[in-house]
């Protein structure tokens, strides 16, 4: 089995299945991949992003849940307000996750290679 290891700032993080399936299960919604996208630059409230989208401010209030849940976004109040920022480190992670992921298939497609081209029975020849 393959063990999730992330490096970011200097320090390692663990992830470990269950939220490595939270974070991608998060990010495979459109919705929340705008909500994170349009939280990266700069704070929102939740009313504000509830005002962008075609449904109930509820809808929009349990897709920044599950976000905050992925650790994808961080949410404070702030007077009655709850504001919602992209949590950026988290993003990393899952980036540096997804570039161990290709390093282990770009390996197993050179030895596939490697594999054709020794092959003798080859009829590409």
């Amino acid at each position: 089995m393959y063990n999730q290891m992330v490096m970011h700032r200097g320090e390692s993080q663990t992830f470990g299945d269950a939220e490595v399936d939270r974070i991608f299960r998060a990010l495979a919604d459109a919705t929340r991949r705008d909500i994170v996208r349009r939280t990266l630059g700069e704070e929102a409230t939740i009313s504000a992003l509830a005002a962008l989208y075609e449904m109930s401010f509820a809808a929009v209030q349990k897709h920044v849940s599950v976000l905050e849940a992925a650790d994808l976004v961080i949410k404070r109040q702030q007077g009655r307000e709850r504001l919602v920022r992209g949590n950026p480190d988290t993003l990393r992670a899952a980036q540096t996750l997804l570039d161990d992921f290709e390093l282990i298939w770009r390996g197993r497609i050179s030895r596939l290679d490697t594999l054709l081209e020794e092959d003798p029975d080859d009829s590409r020849r």
